[in-house]
């Protein structure tokens, strides 16, 4: 249900705006780069002001100025439903809690179980004539706090991309404050250059994908990897129905392997919820009709990913036990990332007719430098099983490739050690047997 606004909306400053926040509420700052810059700032000067107040927020991407007003965390409590490096930090120090979530789901949150926000602010682009204020690479969750939020403020960004959509964008009418903010360009994240273990990985999952794949890539250097892979392997007419978009998936559509013709859902588009990358990305999807922004509910759920056939689902874990459950999101109790659609992708991929679902790590990683495997006989205690060991199919290292669907504990427990280093694979195999586990 469109949200209706009490009274036509109105400019104000970023200082009047930040006069419209009390003590004791709650703030939504939205996803990523929707999360607001000259608002924050202003808020930050009322930071001895007010106390309690609680903001929501996730993969926050720059430095918040309330928070770095408030280095005690006595005035503004911080909520994410998905870490940066940057909500990290704020968790090791104790000012930021960790909202655990689907993320395909989170529409949903907001319109059951999630109490309304006293206060939506997020960027977007300048009014257009048709009265929408587009949400640029991140629709996600956006339009459904628009509906719930008691008030709503757009911060205005003329330097942010246009990009098409179902509903990826806010009317006037639902909105009762506009902030101009000027012309700032979005953040950047710069994907680190493959590794040789990541191409190791990449190659294995390459081989898997055939002409036609629909394609659902995940961040970091692994499955941005399979995409440079994919380019000299010259598969063709490929999909994306994705959560995010990459730099990788840019480079696949610039050279012309991406059409989408085969797609049951958005056919001839490249359908995604949110974009993260360089300036060429931006650029790219700058008002190209080709590339179709949607509410995070379309890409993500399972029944929606399903439709599409031979998906291909490419994701990270860190680490992986015996039994096959993935932990992708903590190092024991320390929380390091999020859920985000890792396991709806593996499930949905699963569902799709012909599809398959990869989740890739580097067999070791080293601490204060010591070697250690990421293929182990218990997880490490207090870590969160992302993917359960019920829907783990794929599980790719440098050494390897195995699916575990359909195998008993004693077989996947071997074909885990079999991904192992070689360092690491006695140890396992006599722990395993020590528990009769093989």
């Amino acid at each position: 249900m469109r949200r209706q606004a009490a009274a036509p909306a109105r400019t104000i400053t970023a200082q009047q705006a930040a006069a419209l926040v009390r003590s004791g509420m709650w703030l939504d700052y939205g996803f990523s780069q929707a999360q607001p810059d000259v608002f924050d700032t202003a808020l930050a000067g009322r930071c001895g002001e007010l106390h309690d107040v609680k903001i929501r927020a996730c993969l926050s991407l720059r430095p918040r100025a309330v928070l770095e007003a408030d280095p005690a965390g006595q005035h503004f409590k911080w909520f994410s439903t998905f870490f940066s490096a940057y909500d990290r930090r704020l968790a090791d120090a104790g000012r930021c809690t960790h909202l655990p979530v689907q993320l395909g789901e989170v529409p949903d949150y907001y319109r059951r179980f999630i109490d309304p926000p006293d206060i939506l602010i997020i960027q977007a682009r300048p009014m257009d004539e048709h009265g929408m204020f587009n949400f640029s690479t991140t629709q996600v969750w956006l339009g459904a706090i628009v509906e719930r939020a008691r008030l709503v403020i757009i911060e205005t960004n003329a330097a942010l991309p246009y990009v098409f959509g179902a509903d990826n964008g806010v009317h006037i009418s639902e909105v009762d404050y506009v902030i101009d903010a000027g012309a700032t360009p979005h953040a950047v994240l710069v994907n680190p250059a493959p590794t040789d273990v990541d191409r190791a990985v990449a190659h294995q999952i390459a081989a898997e994908v055939q002409d036609g794949a629909c394609l659902q890539v995940g961040i970091g250097g692994m499955p941005n990897a399979v995409c440079g892979l994919l380019l000299e392997a010259g598969v063709r007419d490929l999909g994306i129905h994705t959560e995010m978009l990459t730099d990788g998936l840019i480079e696949l559509y610039k050279s012309g392997a991406i059409t989408g013709a085969r797609k049951t859902t958005d056919p001839g588009k490249i359908a995604f919820t949110f974009a993260l990358g360089s300036p060429s990305l931006y650029d790219t999807i700058d008002r190209n009709p080709d590339f179709h922004c949607v509410p995070v509910d379309h890409s993500n759920l399972p029944h929606n990913i399903m439709r599409n056939d031979n998906v291909m689902a490419i994701n990270n874990t860190t680490q992986i036990d015996l039994q096959g459950q993935a932990a992708s999101e903590s190092d024991g109790h320390r929380h390091i990332s999020g859920t985000g659609g890792q396991l709806q992708f593996v499930r949905g991929a699963y569902a799709s007719q012909g599809g398959k679902s990869f989740i890739c790590l580097s067999s070791t990683y080293e601490r204060r430098g010591v070697r250690k495997s990421r293929i182990v006989l218990d997880l490490t205690p207090g870590n969160i099983v992302t993917t359960p060991r019920t829907d783990m199919m794929y599980v790719v290292t440098e050494y390897g490739m195995v699916n575990l669907k359909g195998k008993p504990v004693c077989d996947r427990a071997r074909a885990l050690i079999s991904l192992a280093h070689p360092e690491f694979r006695d140890d396992l195999e006599r722990q395993a047997k020590s528990l009769r586990i093989i």
